[in-house]
Order: C-alpha cells, then sequence, then structure tokens
C-alpha cells in the first residue's frame, strides 16, 4: 500500500541516536574523570623518602644511594608509594614527571605528579644534611638515574618471578617540553572541522526532509495523499442487502477488467458512479468489492483530504492523483465524503470558499478532461447530495448516480448472514425474525448488533451466541444499555406498565397498525420502557389509515393512564409530540385532511445557512392558519377517542398485559401471540386484578414520574 510518505533509511534511523549517545558519553566520561581524579602531587622534599634512599658515609665522601629493592618495598616510608611508571616532560629550567605507583599495603595504584628542578634531574647535586648540628654536605645522583633505576628494579623483579603482564606496568617515557606534535598544531582544527561538518550534513539532510521530503513539507503540499490498495480482498459475496445496486455495478467490473470490449463497439461508460444514501449502508464497501472483483488498483481518499489552509493546494492534489491514476490504468478512485469538496459554489452567508472552490473546479476538469474508456473509473459516496454542485452531477462528470438505501428483509437477512461469519451463533437462532425486528436497521447498525452479542455473550461466559443476547443487543442499539428499576417506586413502575400496556393492546387491535414485537418496562436511556413496533413488510408509502393508527397508538399510553389512574403523567410528552408533528404534516404536506390537497408548508431548511434558519414556507393566511390549527386538533381529538374506545373494550388485555409486565418486565412476541389466541398469556397462574384509582393529592409529582420512548417504527 502507498501512503505517499517517502521511506527513512536504516542511518538516517540510527544517526540521531548514536550522535546522541556519543554526545552524553563524552559529558559522563569528563564529569566523571574530574570527580575520580585523585593524583597527588609530590614535594621535592619527599622524593628520597618515596624513592627509598641512605646516606653511605663508608666511603671518602658521603653520597645518597639507593636501598636495595627487596628493602625498598619494606620501607615504612617508600613502601606505599613504590614507583612504577613515569613519564618525563623536560624544560629548560624544571622538568615535570607524571606517574603511577603502588601501595603495598592497600594492593591499590595512584597517580603522581612532581616538579624537579632541571639541574637535580639530569645531573649529580650536593645537598646539606644537619647531623646533630654539624652541617655536612653529601654527594646525591641525579633524579633521572634514580627514577629509572627503581622502575628496572620492578620490572626484573616481575620478570624474574614470571609475571609478565605485571613487567609491563614498569616503563618510563621522556619528552621535550618544547617540542610540537601533531595534537598541539593541526589536530584539534581537524577534528574540530570533522565534528561540525558532520553536524552541519545532519542538520541540512533533516531540514530538507522536513521541508519537502515528507508528505507533510511544504513542497509536498500538492502530492496527493491518497492510499493505494492493490489487491482489494473485497468481493461482492461480503456484502448484502443491496442486490439491485451490486447488479448496476456488475457491468463496471467487466468494464475496468476489458476496457478494449467496450471500445470496439464504440460504447461509453459512465465516467463517474455517484452513491448516495443514508450513512451505514455500504457505499464504500460496495466500491471496495467493484475493485475487488476487477482485481484492480483502488485509490482511496477522502474529500477533506484536499482542502488545506493554502489555496491551490486542493488543486494540485486533485491533479497528482489523476496523474498516479493514468500510470497504473485501469484502475478505480473512491471518494468519500465528497460533499466536503463538492458543496455548491457561491453558497452560504459571505460567498464561497476559495481553496474549495478552486478544488471542485479542478475536479471537474479533469473528470471531464481525461480522455473517454482511459480505464479509470470515479466513484463518490456521500449521504449529503442535496449539497453537491450541479456541475458535478452532470453528463460526463458524474452521469450515473446508484441509491444505496436501507435494506429491506430480505436484505437484513443476508446482512445478518455476512456479519454471522467468523462467529460461533446458537442453531436456535432465525435471522429472519431478527430481520423483522430491524426494520430500518442499516448494515453497520446490524454488524454493531452482532458484535455487541458477541460481547455479551462473552461477559455471560456463554459458549455461544444465543438469541437473549441478540436481543439485548438490538435493545441496546435503540435506547442504550439497561439500568436497575430499583430507584422507581411501586407505583411509577405500575403506572408504566399501564401506559406501555396501552400502546401494545392498540398495536394488537387496531387496523393498520404495525405489529408489537417486543413490550418492556426496563429503563433504557432517559425512558422507563418501550414498545417495540414495526410493519409487517417493508413499505416505500404510508396511507391515511396507517398514519392515524399511529397516532392513535403514539396515544394509547397516555389514554391508559387517565382510563386506570384518572390522570396524567409527563412519560406521554415524547408521544404527543410525534403525534402533534404526524397530524400537522397530514395537514399541511400531505393533504389528508378537509383542506383538501393542498400543501401549505414545505420543508425548506437551507443546507447552507442551517436546518433550523427558515426551515419551513408557509404558503398560508392567518384565516388558514386557523383551519390548520382545527384540523390538527381534530385528527388528535379522534385519534384520542379511537384510543379509549380500543382500551376499554380490551380493558382485560390491557389488564392482563400490565400484569405480566410487572412480574416479568419484558414480553416478546410469541407471548404476544399467544395472548391473541387463548386471551391470556402463557404461565399466567394468578388472575389479575385492576387497579384501584389513587387520590390525586396521593399521586407523585410530574417531573418525578418516569419516562418513555416513543413506539420504534422505522419504514
Amino acid at each position: 500500500m502507498n501512503d505517499g510518505k517517502q521511506k527513512r533509511s536504516i542511518i538516517g534511523y540510527i544517526l540521531p541516536y548514536i550522535l546522541g549517545l556519543a554526545l552524553v558519553g563524552l559529558f559522563v566520561y569528563l564529569i566523571v574523570g574530574n570527580l575520580f581524579n585523585t593524583t597527588e602531587t609530590w614535594a621535592e622534599s619527599v622524593l628520597d623518602d618515596y624513592i627509598g634512599t641512605y646516606v653511605d658515609t663508608s666511603g671518602s665522601e658521603a653520597e645518597v644511594k639507593l636501598l636495595s629493592y627487596e628493602d625498598y618495598r619494606n620501607n615504612d616510608a617508600s613502601k606505599t608509594h613504590i614507583l612504577r611508571s613515569y613519564s618525563v616532560s623536560e624544560s629548560y629550567k624544571s622538568v615535570g614527571v607524571t606517574g603511577r605507583y603502588f601501595n603495598v599495603n592497600t594492593g591499590k595504584t595512584g597517580a603522581f605528579t612532581v616538579r624537579i628542578e632541571a639541574e637535580k634531574w639530569n645531573s649529580e647535586f650536593v645537598i646539606s644534611v644537619d647531623d646533630g648540628g654539624t652541617v655536612s654536605t653529601v654527594k646525591h645522583l641525579s633524579y633521572s638515574s634514580m627514577f629509572t633505576s627503581r622502575v628496572n628494579q620492578g620490572r626484573q623483579r616481575a620478570i624474574d618471578s614470571g609475571n609478565n603482564a605485571e613487567a609491563k606496568l614498569f616503563y618510563y617515557t621522556v619528552s621535550d617540553a618544547f617540542q610540537v606534535s601533531w595534537w598541539d598544531t593541526w589536530g584539534p582544527t581537524i577534528i574540530m572541522t570533522g565534528i561540525t561538518v558532520i553536524v552541519a550534513i545532519f542538520l541540512f539532510s533533516r531540514l530538507s526532509r522536513a521541508v519537502g521530503g515528507g508528505r507533510d513539507g511544504i513542497t509536498s503540499f500538492n502530492k496527493s495523499p491518497a492510499r493505494r490498495a492493490d489487491n482489494t480482498k473485497v468481493k461482492f459475496t461480503d456484502v448484502a442487502g443491496c442486490e439491485e445496486e451490486k447488479q448496476e455495478m456488475v457491468e463496471l467490473v467487466e468494464y475496468l477488467k476489458d476496457p478494449k470490449k467496450y471500445s470496439k463497439l464504440g460504447a461509453r461508460l459512465p465516467k463517474g458512479i455517484l452513491l448516495i444514501g443514508p450513512p451505514g449502508t455500504g457505499k464504500t464497501l460496495l466500491a471496495k468489492a467493484v475493485a475487488g472483483e476487477a482485481g484492480v488498483p483502488f485509490y482511496s481518499i477522502s474529500g477533506s483530504d484536499f482542502v488545506e489552509m493554502y489555496v491551490g493546494v486542493g488543486a494540485g492534489r486533485v491533479r497528482d492523483m489523476f496523474h498516479q491514476a493514468k500510470a497504473t490504468a485501469p484502475c478505480l478512485i473512491f471518494i468519500d465524503e465528497i460533499d466536503a469538496v463538492g458543496r455548491q459554489r457561491g453558497a452560504g452567508l459571505g460567498g464561497g470558499n476559495d481553496e474549495r472552490e478552486q478544488t471542485l473546479n479542478q475536479l471537474l476538469v479533469e473528470m471531464d478532461g481525461f480522455e473517454a474508456n482511459s480505464g479509470i473509473l470515479v466513484i463518490a459516496a456521500t449521504n449529503r447530495d442535496d449539497v453537491l454542485d450541479p456541475a458535478l452531477r452532470r453528463a460526463g462528470r458524474f452521469d450515473r448516480t446508484v441509491t444505496v438505501s436501507l435494506p429491506d428483509r430480505a436484505g437484513r437477512e443476508a446482512i445478518f448472514r455476512v456479519h454471522a461469519r467468523g462467529k460461533s451463533i446458537d442453531p436456535s437462532v432465525d435471522f429472519d425474525a431478527l430481520a423483522k425486528r430491524t426494520v430500518g436497521f442499516s448494515g453497520a447498525d446490524i454488524d454493531s448488533v452482532l458484535n455487541d452479542a458477541a460481547i455479551l455473550a462473552v461477559r455471560g461466559n456463554k459458549s455461544a451466541i444465543t438469541l437473549a443476547d441478540i436481543d439485548e443487543a438490538i435493545d441496546r442499539r435503540i435506547s442504550g444499555p439497561a439500568k436497575s428499576s430499583k430507584g422507581m417506586s411501586e407505583k411509577e413502575r405500575k403506572q408504566v406498565a399501564y401506559h406501555e400496556a396501552g400502546h401494545a393492546v392498540i398495536g394488537i387491535n387496531l387496523p393498520y397498525s404495525d405489529k408489537v414485537q417486543k413490550i418492556t418496562i426496563v429503563p433504557r436511556g432517559n425512558t422507563g420502557g418501550h414498545v417495540l413496533m414495526t410493519p409487517e413488510d417493508d413499505r416505500f408509502l404510508m396511507t391515511k389509515n396507517e398514519l392515524i393508527a399511529r397516532i392513535t397508538g403514539l396515544l394509547g399510553g397516555r389514554t391508559s393512564e387517565e382510563i386506570f389512574f384518572q390522570d396524567v403523567s409527563t412519560g406521554a410528552s415524547n408521544d404527543i409530540s410525534e403525534a402533534t408533528r404526524l397530524a400537522r404534516l397530514m395537514v399541511t404536506e400531505f393533504g389528508m385532511s378537509e383542506l383538501g390537497p393542498i400543501q401549505y408548508e414545505r420543508d425548506t431548511g437551507s443546507v447552507f445557512l442551517g436546518r433550523d434558519y427558515a426551515n419551513t414556507q408557509r404558503n398560508f393566511s392567518t384565516q388558514v392558519a386557523f383551519e390548520i390549527d382545527k384540523a390538527v386538533r381534530k385528527i388528535i381529538e379522534e385519534a384520542h377517542a379511537n384510543a379509549e374506545k380500543l382500551l376499554l373494550e380490551h380493558k382485560d388485555q390491557v389488564i392482563l398485559v400490565a400484569e405480566r409486565l410487572l412480574d416479568k418486565e419484558t414480553i416478546t412476541a410469541e407471548e404476544i401471540e399467544y395472548l391473541c389466541k387463548n386471551g391470556r398469556l402463557p404461565d399466567a397462574d394468578k388472575p389479575a386484578e385492576e387497579p384501584k384509582a389513587e387520590k390525586p393529592a396521593e399521586e407523585p409529582k410530574p417531573e418525578e414520574s418516569a419516562k418513555e420512548e416513543n413506539t420504534s417504527s422505522k419504514e
């Protein structure tokens, strides 16, 4: 895969670390060397004691001589400073001597330095000795001969004992202080110059890489960040729930495999394919499948990758992307979220955006400019096709639009089976039943449901994913994780149970109503419970009777509270809001009232100024507004009256469902079907009693009442 980044060599990676370690090591060496530097400075007056001398008076003239080496090593004054090696730097008046010595008592070595007069070092000299008040002169050997004798004696002793390694420790060197060495002349200059050149080359290479070598460098802004995949493993078998859309893509695959086949007959396939549809419906996956089936390079890029803070960068990236694509044709370019760069030009307050508009202009030129049948197919995806520039969708550019809609029942079942691959699913799980329950779910939603179900199965230490795990995952997707109902009082639980039972009983007995799939009073999110109702079959249209049935079902919960508690709670606020919205749409947009088939309102929410800014256009007078309010009120009141009539007729069913909810908290579709056939719920071993109305003074405050979620019914 080519991500547009230049690869660095191994030297480029390790050189900074090597230089850093060398610098740290140098500082450590200097610091440690200064801390542990124990060089002793000897005075000339103590040299005779350290070298091991005595005054010989047996001759005609007193003379200072050396002790024998064994006496030297055993002498109290000298055995702590046994000379091993020394180096001499001779100058005009003095001699500098540095060297190493050995301490017999401790067995350790040390360093010394001493300054001696040149005359005493090189020649014999006379010293004065005070012997009991009598001062006499004594002849003294030169220090050079004495130092040399001690070193030679130590080396010979080591050789005689067979210790050659110790013998190598005894040595001496002599140098002229005025002699100029290479290190004193050109050495430091050459070394410093070399270090400076190396550091300069390193810094220059780093700077040049930062400026022009990387993807984020200044000179590389115009490089396309499109990611290339040569072997896409996604196939059409991995895409489910959009069979018609896949059929549209089959000829695109044949075109990518053999473009000349179409050129012979003068056929020209669309230069651009625009995939539109809700999020999560598989637009990106469908484009990958086309490249995978055709076996061609796949360039993927997001619309936002083109736009930068510098004007002209996006246009340069578009040019570079098509240049790369031409070099690897036939290939496929996929631009995800193209609305980020393809929004209509000149729209919005204050005009357009220069950088985005220049990028769009370059994209328009490239799509209409490269040669026909050149082997480059552009596929773009968006869920905001309403904001795209008209020039982008004209013939010759994105001249074919494929709508990827939410999957139908069969599609959802196929998606369940695709995403179940690689998961341990219990054999009793019915994917068709799950497809019925997940109306309005996209492919991404179903994938998330099965993944959450697998996590729940692992959490429960199960060997396979069961229907209960998937059922809980669906509820989590709709309303969030379940909460404990311990915080609710018994009266609140009963009120929520009868509220939900009212929704359910109307859904069971009212014609044109959606089918009740599940009833629960388990709190989720901000709701105290909910009723899951889905259409019997997938549909694209809704009739007037179906809308009225839905409004009636929404008012069933509040009506049930009125019948059984002679009071209402705030739990019906969402139901009332949704019912009012549907009733107003029936009157103002759908023409389903006595005001006739006239559209009084139209959603004109500006996608460029914000959807809440002038979101509706009203084409009526104040008199008509009053008539609209009356029509909306009439629909709501008739639905409320119908709900009250149904609940009174099936009062026993409401009580059965509510008491079962209080006992079990959740009722499934199978138990609901059993209720419709037998007039009672399975395992109901005791008759239910109608709750007695309580005094208003004993009712809980409105803000403490349980809230419930809207009936979930997606088309």
